[in-house]
């Protein structure tokens, strides 16, 4: 199969990793491996070896487990093999465990002390692996680890001081930035949020928009409006969901607007709930003009996280906000089309409508 041939085939997989392996990305070494059925190897991301047909590839998340699964290591590529890059990374995860695992949130002094480096020196080289600084890496850990005690339906209290809270007043002077509403609202699968919501249809197929108290929640693609009608109750069981008035159904058609006729701009509230680095790779997205476009390595380099590419890739996975936050607008650095949250035909149909506008 000719490479361009594997390049289309792969893009209607969706899966970001492809981007990695057909770019031959030293920087995903370490990340994932990649095992080939028909020559029953694995291999390294950047593997210098002619592309595989998509159907006859499996990724895996590490070495051991392609092994596991009757795989031999390339003997090109040599995936066992610590990469020049590994070293940092292998640092940079033992710092990871670390701030996860305190009791409280180490200082970057020391972090600094414990990799036998200077605090400058530290900072960089964490941020260039993990696009975040310590701070930001602990201050989106204890997040997450407050949201997953909640939703387990633990005591508030408890939730906030097994994530590293020293104090309640800290916890809740960060809630509605952490979670978007109260402590107890959100452990109750949003109970006493509302959600108004409507379902409509443009020429990419159905269109679900969402919006809480703070703004959009939600802007979704499919086929299917029920399909997204479930997805929205998935997010918050217990949000009590409304069906737009007549106000709401304008919003709604500002959407539509703005995917049949995109130069006419969305600016619009939007209520986000992501980690640290990925709200900073939607807000960077939101200043891609319509129009323009930009390669997943730039849009790394834009938020001052130039090693973090698969990261970004991933952050543009998470978006749930289509269009207003537009993720669409990211290709690989060749120019050609990736995976797209609402498929990529829809990204493609997308791109050629801001280019002809």
């Amino acid at each position: 199969m000719a490479r361009a041939n594997i390049k289309r085939a792969a893009e209607t997989l969706g899966d970001p990793r492809w981007t990695a392996v057909l770019e031959r990305d030293a920087t995903a070494d370490g990340r994932f491996v990649y095992s080939v059925r028909t020559t029953g190897v694995y291999c390294r991301p950047s593997c210098p070896s002619r592309p595989a047909r998509p159907e006859n590839v499996a990724f895996h998340a590490t070495p051991e487990e392609a092994r596991r699964a009757g795989f031999r290591p390339c003997r090109r590529c040599n995936p066992d093999r610590a990469s020049a890059a590994d070293p940092q990374k292998t640092l940079v995860v033992a710092l990871c465990r670390i701030i996860e695992t305190a009791e409280h949130a180490p200082t970057l002094a020391e972090l600094a002390n414990r990799a036998g480096l200077s605090a400058w020196h530290l900072h960089r080289v964490f941020k260039s692996v993990t696009g975040l600084t310590p701070k930001a890496y602990a201050a989106a850990h204890r997040a997450a680890r407050v949201r997953a005690g909640l939703e387990g339906g633990g005591r508030v209290t408890d939730a906030i001081y097994d994530a590293g809270y020293g104090s309640n007043s800290r916890f809740y002077a960060e809630a509605n930035g952490v979670l978007g509403m109260t402590a107890r609202d959100y452990r109750a699968g949003g109970a006493d949020a509302t959600i108004r919501f409507a379902v409509g249809q443009c020429s990419l197929g159905a269109i679900l928009v969402a919006q809480s108290a703070r703004g959009v929640c939600a802007i979704l693609l499919g086929d299917d409006p029920q399909t997204l009608v479930r997805q929205v109750q998935e997010r918050f069981p217990a949000a009590e969901l409304l069906g737009g008035d007549a106000s709401f159904e304008r919003l709604v058609a500002q959407v539509v607007g703005f995917i049949e006729a995109p130069r006419i701009g969305l600016d619009l509230p939007l209520d986000v709930r992501g980690t640290a680095f990925q709200e900073r790779v939607w807000q960077a997205l939101r200043r891609i003009p319509a129009g323009s476009t930009i390669s997943y390595a730039e849009l790394a380099r834009s938020i001052g996280a130039p090693g973090a590419v698969r990261a970004v890739a991933g952050a543009c996975a998470a978006n749930t906000i289509a269009v207003a936050i537009p993720c669409h607008r990211v290709v690989r650095s060749d120019g050609g089309l990736s995976g797209y949250r609402w498929g990529v035909s829809r990204k493609r149909a997308l791109l050629a409508r801001e280019a002809d506008d």
